[in-house]
């Protein structure tokens, strides 16, 4: 993967739908060579699917937190990530070192739906400690490709 990679993977970042055509007159290679990075970033898994980004509150979603999880043995893990899975509220999951064992990502349309949640979690087998921060603001929401990449190819 080379530089010229990464900037048609920061143009389908920023919009996924944007055609070969356009990001070819963008970075001034061809068409066919385009369609060809793009098939081998998707071929290799650098690029796993093409999505879209909803915004959560315009869905109703107006309770966002963070949720840190503790378990009290790593026996728990696949018990929990399994719990979790079967969460839809719980919109991220990560596997942590330091304190605390995982942080939770929650997507919630109240204050009582998120303390059903907090139940929840508390309730898996083998949580030993949670804390929840409520979220006030997301200043940024979205994976970059690399801070290398300037310009957006021009």
């Amino acid at each position: 993967m080379d530089n010229i990679d990464l900037v048609i993977l920061k143009i389908l970042q920023d919009n996924g739908r944007e055609t070969a055509s356009s990001i070819s007159k963008r970075i001034h290679l061809s068409v066919s060579a385009v369609l060809d990075r793009i098939h081998k970033l998707e071929e290799n898994g650098v690029v796993k699917k093409y999505t879209v980004l909803l915004d959560s509150r315009k869905l109703g979603y107006d309770v966002l937190a963070v949720m840190e999880v503790r378990l009290e043995h790593p026996r728990f893990y696949d018990s929990f990530v399994e719990a979790v899975q079967s969460n839809p509220n719980i919109v991220d999951c990560y596997y942590l070192t330091g304190d605390f064992d995982f942080n939770l990502k929650i997507c919630c349309k109240s204050s009582e739906e998120l303390e059903d949640l907090h139940r929840f979690v508390k309730e898996i087998p083998g949580v030993s400690g949670t804390i929840t921060h409520y979220v006030l603001k997301e200043v940024k929401n979205i994976y970059e490709v690399s801070p290398a990449v300037v310009d957006n190819g021009k």
